[in-house]
Parts: structure tokens; C-alpha cells; sequence
């Protein structure tokens, strides 16, 4: 095992390549000439490569030279960020959530069931975006205080994990006004005439809607499918297609996208979880989340 290099010799060699010299360097250091080159020297020694070289009357970066200036400038970039980071951690104590969104679950979804929390002056919100088997992990290794989905946790036999209902919320089609125009008549059969977005199989909601075109005999013809669901919003905005969307998000669907309510999509709901490593909650901030649900 290698013996770690001296993070003071590497400040020194920060400074001569920063100013651009060891003349220079050593002013700015108020050290001896001799004292800041003999630390170079060092640093060089331990890593096992020359970082500078004479250039005319003063030195330039080796190509090593120049590997080690750019993890310098980020190590000590950070080390010069440090007290004000110190400072403003005592004056400011903040509650920290850290919440894993599963990809499927609506965006607009999960502002609403973010909502009881956001109102908290100190707090730091952390969102992760995945697939629920990545974000169970983070959980179950204590990276993630909740984790929000469109499921129950699944059985894992290795993870002692709680659901927590959060509620449901109908579902509907939504389109653009060129949409409405085709499909008012003979709703929801007038959904065979138009382009459909729905979203991908692995939200739990794709099951549900299959079931509802063949107990309706209607045949979509699906022009995209997305993971996400503000692309799924984005592209049925543009006018691509129609889309379905959990009701609990109608306002935002007509004041900030400009699209227009369809139809219903009778029978098909849309469920919301809160999935945790606790039976008892005790993260306030988590408690918070589930207190509609209590």
C-alpha cells in the first residue's frame, strides 16, 4: 500500500502553479524559495512524477502537473468553502428528508403529497429520482428517509419494509384542443381515432388501462410510451397525443399546460405510497407526509 502524499505539500505545489512560479509562489506564502521548492520536491517524490518543468524563466505543468492542479483546485476550492459552510450550518440548522420518488409516480403527484412538508422554514429537501428497486436499497441502507410510490413495497424476504397509504386519485384523459374537438363525440370510443402517450409497463397504472381498453373493445393506437411523467405531460401538451393523469393533478394539467379534460377513465385509480424501514415512524418530517393518511 502506498504511503499518502502530504496535503501541505500539495498546497505548496498549488500555489507555485497558481502564480506561475516558485519566486512568486514563495512572496505570496511569505516563505524561503528554497523551503517552498524542496516541498514540491517532496510532493513530486511521492507521487512518482515530475509536475513542473522550465519553460523560459519560469515553470509550466507536466501533463501530471496538470492531473494533479485539477483535483487541487477542487480539494481546496472546497477547503476555502469550508468556514462559511461551517458558519452557516450553526446559524441556520436545517431538518433534512431525503425521498426517493419512484420514475412512474406523477410529478405533479408528488408536489401534492410533498405539500404537508414544504412549508417547514429550516428544511433541506433531498428528491432522488429511480426505480423503486434501486430506491429500496438506498432505504434499506439509510441514504433515503421514505420513499414514494405508485405500489406497495414488494415482499423481500432480506428487507423488513411498511407501507403507508398516502390515497388515490382517479384517473382521466386529457388532450389539447384539437384533441377535445375529435374525441367529444362518442367518448370513449373516439379514443381508437386519436394518437395515444401512455405511460411505460413498469408504473402500476399500465395493467389498470390495458384492462380498461379491452373491457371497452376499443383498440388504441399508441404513438409513445415514456417513463417519465412530466415527458408524458410535455409531449401530450405538444399535441402528440392523448393521455391519461391522475385527477389530483386537473388544475396544474389546465392552467400551466393549456390542455383540456376529455373524459373520465372510469374505474381506473391511481394509488400513492409512502414506503419506510419502520413500523412506528419517528422522522417528524416523514410523519408529516402521513398525517392525511392517519
Amino acid at each position: 500500500m502506498s504511503t499518502p502524499f502530504n496535503y501541505k505539500h500539495l498546497y505548496y505545489f498549488w500555489v507555485v502553479a497558481k502564480e506561475g512560479g516558485i519566486s512568486r509562489a514563495a512572496d505570496k506564502l511569505d516563505m524561503a524559495v528554497q523551503t517552498v521548492s524542496a516541498q514540491v520536491r517532496e510532493l513530486e517524490r511521492s507521487l512518482g512524477y515530475a509536475l513542473l518543468k522550465p519553460a523560459g524563466r519560469g515553470l509550466v505543468l507536466t501533463d501530471a502537473g496538470l492531473a494533479a492542479m485539477q483535483q487541487a483546485d477542487q480539494i481546496f476550492q472546497l477547503g476555502e468553502a469550508l468556514p462559511a459552510r461551517v458558519r452557516d450550518a450553526v446559524s441556520a440548522p436545517t431538518v433534512r428528508l431525503a425521498v426517493g420518488i419512484c420514475d412512474g409516480l406523477p410529478k405533479l403527484v408528488v408536489r401534492r403529497l410533498m405539500q404537508p412538508v414544504i412549508s417547514e422554514p429550516n428544511l433541506r429537501l433531498l428528491c432522488h429520482d429511480g426505480e423503486i428497486d434501486e430506491l429500496l436499497g438506498d432505504l434499506a441502507l439509510h441514504r433515503l428517509d421514505v420513499v414514494l410510490s405508485d405500489r406497495p413495497a414488494p415482499v423481500n424476504p432480506n428487507i423488513k419494509l411498511y407501507s403507508h397509504a398516502l390515497g388515490s386519485s382517479t384517473m382521466a384523459w386529457y388532450g389539447t384542443s384539437d384533441m377535445l374537438a375529435v374525441t367529444q363525440h362518442n367518448f370513449p370510443h373516439s379514443l381508437a381515432e386519436v394518437p395515444l402517450l401512455l405511460p411505460t409497463a413498469h408504473t402500476a397504472v399500465r395493467g389498470r388501462l390495458e384492462h380498461w381498453f379491452e373491457q371497452r373493445g376499443i383498440r388504441p393506437r399508441v404513438v409513445g410510451e415514456f417513463e417519465d411523467s412530466a415527458l408524458l405531460k410535455t409531449f401530450g401538451a405538444s399535441g402528440m397525443g392523448v393521455f391519461p393523469a391522475a385527477e389530483w393533478a386537473h388544475g396544474d394539467l389546465l392552467d400551466h399546460y393549456a390542455l383540456h379534460r376529455l373524459g373520465p377513465c372510469e374505474g381506473v385509480t391511481d394509488h400513492f405510497f409512502a414506503i419506510g424501514t419502520e413500523k412506528k415512524v419517528h422522522h417528524p418530517l416523514v410523519l408529516r407526509l402521513l398525517q392525511p393518511a392517519l
